[in-house]
């Protein structure tokens, strides 16, 4: 079992920035794929970034709408996962999501997944 404890979430005027944080417990922390994702009301949850294992090399990978502005990070030291997210826009609100697969490779469907926080609202205004 893993538990996935999301925090950082608030409402920030467009072109502002923000840092999630995702805690995570129950497992090796390094040792298995991250990802964060959003969901927008009456919208599909959908894929915002991803991190690999950290002994595959902590790879990266983001949806082109965040390319540039947002990065996911890692901490195994605190079993934390990131995500700065900067120049924020309004359509970037949403409630944001990190979720844990548990191989070294992940991908961008939410069904690939294992577990997830119970998210963290984020609100810019514009």
């Amino acid at each position: 079992q893993v538990q996935l404890v999301e925090s950082g979430g608030g409402l920030v005027q467009a072109g502002g920035s923000l840092r999630l944080s995702c805690a995570a417990s129950g497992r090796t922390f390094r040792n298995y794929a991250m990802g964060w994702f959003r969901q927008a009301p009456g919208k599909e949850r959908e894929f915002v970034a991803r991190i690999s294992s950290s002994w595959t090399g902590d790879s990266t990978y983001y949806t082109d709408s965040v390319k540039g502005r947002f990065t996911i990070s890692r901490d195994n030291a605190k079993n934390t996962l990131h995500l700065q997210m900067n120049s924020l826009k309004p359509e970037d609100t949403a409630v944001y999501y990190c979720a844990a697969k548990m191989t070294a490779y992940s991908g961008s469907s939410p069904k690939e997944y294992d577990y997830w926080g119970q998210g963290t609202q984020v609100t810019v205004s514009s």
